[in-house]
């Protein structure tokens, strides 16, 4: 995620995106509220309109549900948006993934450096045994 220390500024697709999440966030949990606010005057209600009890309750108990099952499509709504802002993390969150590539590439460059230099001293090493074996059976008397 971008630190608070630097400003991020967003392109205007992504600025629109996560505006919609917004958008949708806000909607989502109207709707649950709505409904739930319903739901609780439904179960409370005390009816003095003209149609029998029975018919009142059938009623009732068939809005409860309706609402009900808007709650449940504002609930998968919210779901849904919490997976597309996991996306959008994931898709967007480059900053931390280049850091992490960065510090990668560094302690890569610094293991070859070492590797190398070691290599180096092998080969100068094996160099200088070579030449003293070299001179040895030059000047051996068994040739």
């Amino acid at each position: 995620m971008a630190s608070s220390s630097r400003t991020t500024i967003l392109p205007q697709s992504k600025e629109a995106l996560l505006k919609s999440y917004n958008a949708r966030l806000k909607d989502d949990v109207r709707s649950m509220l709505e409904n739930f606010e319903e739901i609780l005057k439904l179960a409370r209600r005390e009816s003095h309109i003209q149609i029998s009890k029975t018919t009142q309750c059938e009623q009732d108990a068939l809005e409860m549900q309706v609402r009900a099952a808007n709650m449940v499509r504002a609930g998968e709504s919210l779901m849904k948006l919490v997976a597309d802002l996991k996306q959008y993390l994931i898709l967007n969150d480059f900053h931390s993934v280049n850091e992490a590539i960065t510090n990668n590439s560094q302690l890569f460059r610094t293991t070859q450096i070492e590797c190398d230099k070691k290599l180096m001293k092998l080969r100068d090493e094996m160099a200088m045994d070579l030449y003293d074996l070299e001179e040895e059976y030059y000047t051996s008397i068994f040739k």
